[in-house]
């Protein structure tokens, strides 16, 4: 992890003064915390479209699905300006090489989810997404995208962290050659946090690589790239660690002493208890990794998938 994550980023979320208002929504666990591992890359719709500081609000009209961008007091339609911008941008943020994207919650060009959008009889509906936000998410469908205000829940914050690092460390697999041989080593290495995601993608994934010889290397990359982000999307659960917690310990069983296999299953039963988090469980396997010099589970990202300073794993 000694490469720096690229995330893209709503403008005001760093504290650049670009709202409407001149105001800013400066995030400090983004600023502060996460901001020790990450390059931000900020970006701010209105500011960049052309709409100033400060300016008349906006927000969205009409159709949910194809709204129009119109501001509260005169209603000026900014939809095309807006439009024509997002679309030029989103092709030069392909430089940027993102491994993600930080967007403002509840705005009408970043909102990435339930942005208010009025009817014509000045109703909010709740099924919204940003100008922006959108043409981002579907020009980059691969890329993790979350708001500032989901971002709040310990869960979605997990997963989303998780899946920017495995990105950072898949982008870095392609750098070094697309071959089978830098395949099967990410995959080996990512293996286990793939299954703690989903037994379905595992079971696909594996197949893939296995049959991997048989197809063209750059369909083979693209298509595992996809399962890889398909599979780290869907959220973990503590059903979901519990399985894996257990396959873990059948690495020890010849290993482990009668106690200390009975300190793992009683701390692992705490933890589908939820009475401590998933990092009290994975603190005990990584000392018994180390302790018996488990050579396969040293590799294993789902151990360590995040820098430890970020304290992900204590409110999950």
């Amino acid at each position: 992890m000694n490469e720096r994550v690229r995330l893209g980023i709503s403008s005001c979320l760093l504290g650049n003064s670009v709202r409407w208002n001149s105001g800013h929504k400066m995030d400090r666990y983004l600023t502060r915390t996460l901001g020790q591992f990450v390059d931000y890359v900020p970006v701010c719709p209105e500011v960049e479209a052309g709409f100033g500081v400060p300016r008349e609000s906006m927000r969205l009209v009409g159709d949910a699905e194809n709204p129009r961008l119109i501001t509260f007091k005169t209603k000026t339609d900014n939809t095309d300006q807006m439009l024509a911008w997002a679309r030029k941008r989103v092709k030069e943020l392909e430089k940027e090489d993102l491994h993600g994207f930080i967007f403002k919650s509840d705005s009408p060009s970043s909102g990435m989810i339930r942005v208010k959008v009025y009817t014509e009889k000045g109703m909010p509906v709740k099924k919204g997404v940003g100008m922006f936000a959108r043409e981002f998410m579907a020009h980059f469908p691969l890329i993790p995208a979350e708001d500032d205000g989901r971002l709040h829940d310990p869960n979605i914050r997990e997963n989303f962290i998780e899946r920017i690092f495995a990105l950072q460390r898949w982008r870095q697999t392609i750098r070094n050659g697309k071959n089978m041989g830098s395949l099967v080593d990410f995959h080996t290495r990512n293996k286990l946090l793939i299954l703690s995601h989903s037994q379905k993608h595992s079971r696909l994934m594996g197949k893939l690589v296995a049959a991997g010889k048989q197809m063209p290397m750059e369909e083979l990359y693209a298509e595992y790239e996809a399962l890889l982000m398909g599979a780290l999307a869907l959220k973990t659960t503590p059903k979901k660690n519990m399985n894996l917690l257990q396959h873990l310990m059948g690495y020890f069983k010849k290993q482990l002493s009668r106690d200390e296999k009975q300190e793992l299953l009683e701390v692992f039963n705490q933890y589908r208890q939820e009475f401590v988090p998933l990092v009290v469980p994975i603190t005990l396997i990584n000392h018994f990794v180390r302790k018996y010099d488990q050579q396969y589970l040293k590799l294993q990202t789902y151990l360590n998938p995040h820098p430890v300073e970020l304290k992900l794993r204590t409110h999950v």
